[in-house]
């Protein structure tokens, strides 16, 4: 019964590291992207945001708190999602 316990709690264990990897991933890239369209420019709250929320993300994956990593990096994607959306309406904004 111990042994099936254990096995349980690896298994649940690399299923959230494996999701942490995800998101992480994600955030990441949104974070590259608004930083190829200006966003330290056009919108560094959100982006300067986003990026500390990654790598405090980072931080608490490294130490195999997992729950409280997929949170900040959910936080950090979120907020490079609106980095970018500002920065595309600025350089739509700036086209006309």
């Amino acid at each position: 019964m111990l042994l099936l316990g254990a096995a349980l709690a690896l298994a649940t264990g690399g299923c959230i590291g494996t999701l942490y990897a995800v998101k992480a991933s994600s955030a990441s890239s949104k974070i590259e992207t608004a930083r190829t369209l200006g966003a330290e420019h056009y919108a560094p709250f959100e982006y300067y945001y986003a990026k500390e929320h990654l790598d405090k993300a980072s931080e608490e994956a490294a130490a195999a708190q997992y729950g409280e990593a997929i949170n900040f990096a959910e936080i950090a994607q979120d907020y490079a999602d609106k980095a970018i959306a500002l920065s595309r309406a600025a350089h739509q904004g700036a086209g006309r």
